[in-house]
């Protein structure tokens, strides 16, 4: 067995799972007893970007409570959510929010570096552009680099592909 085995190192989102928290968020917020009259709305606001807001601080914030619950039951890590700080805007306050894809340069090399660290021979990582494809002659070296990268925290979320 002289062939390599290799994954990816990817962090994506499901845009349709986005979607769907999106629109059960707003229709909860439509419907819920202490929302109303609050203003509070939830909206996309243009590629990756979904801007929260509402009359008060608090009501905003439990409103971006609402969308991240919405978001973990339809299975979206809530580390590709980047949520600013309330904002007041006039009258209304404002949270915006970034879906985060694709793992940028320093984590993939903060991940490259761990799986070093873990000296399993012959399993090599390489960045290509926003993830990393991990190769090696075992494929039990390639379960164990995912086994322990599962157990680490780099702050964003990871999912393993193309497996082969």
């Amino acid at each position: 067995m002289a062939s390599t085995s290799s994954f990816d190192i990817v962090s994506k989102v499901d845009q349709q799972e986005i979607d769907n928290a999106l629109n059960q968020a707003a229709k909860e917020l439509s419907t819920r007893f202490d929302f109303r009259g609050t203003g509070a709305e939830i909206q996309r606001a243009g590629g990756d970007a979904i801007t929260v807001q509402a009359e008060t601080e608090e009501r905003v914030k439990a409103a971006l409570e609402v969308f991240k619950d919405k978001l973990i039951k339809r299975g979206v890590s809530l580390k590709s959510l980047d949520a600013s700080e309330p904002k007041p805007s006039g009258k209304i306050h404002k949270i915006s929010c970034q879906i985060i894809q694709g793992i940028d340069s320093e984590k993939a090399k903060a991940i490259s570096k761990r799986i070093r660290e873990a000296g399993l021979r012959g399993v090599q990582a390489q960045i290509q552009g926003d993830q990393l494809r991990v190769t090696g002659k075992k494929r039990d070296d390639l379960q164990a680099v995912i086994a322990l990268l599962k157990q680490e925290d780099f702050e964003v979320a990871l999912q393993f592909t193309n497996y082969r």
